[in-house]
């Protein structure tokens, strides 16, 4: 990957539906050379993928809440057991496997403090091999899906 390839995936990262006729523009390349580049980004797995991002608040799921999740059993078995079932549960947005006190961190989104407290004790505490966990409750997004927004115009 050259300059031209970065600055083609940072400006994706915040315009994914921008036309090739603009994102050349933006690069400083011709057309055909910059589709050329976008299709090789996209048959290497660069790029895996275009999607919608939608506004959580506006779907009324603005509650965000942190969990930190130790497990009673880290052998591979638990571990894979509690993988697939944390992909069943739709208010788990992110699951990481972290190092240090805890052995899962999760990013849960719902609808407010009485939904979060339903999806932690019907699911979350129901997963495989939970044996505690942690709730950081989030008081406002800086910067998701590692994009810095563009702030609205004046």
């Amino acid at each position: 990957m050259d300059r031209f390839d970065v600055k083609i995936l940072d400006v994706l990262a915040v315009e994914g539906r921008i036309s090739v006729t603009a994102l050349a523009e933006r690069i400083g390349l011709s057309k055909s050379p910059t589709q050329a580049r976008l299709r090789k980004l996209e048959a290497d797995g660069v790029i895996q993928g275009y999607r919608a991002i939608f506004d959580p608040i506006a779907l009324g799921r603005d509650y965000v809440a942190f969990v930190e999740v130790r497990l009673t059993d880290t052998r591979e078995a638990a571990l894979a057991a509690f993988n697939r079932a944390v992909l069943e549960i739709p208010q788990i947005e992110e699951c990481h496997m972290i190092a240090g006190n805890y052995d899962y961190l999760l990013k849960v989104r719902t609808h407010g403090m009485s939904d979060y407290r339903a999806v932690l004790a019907e699911h979350i505490s129901k997963l495989p091999h939970v044996a505690g966990t942690s709730t950081f409750v989030a008081m406002q997004a800086i910067k998701e899906d590692g994009v810095t927004p563009v702030p609205p115009s004046a």
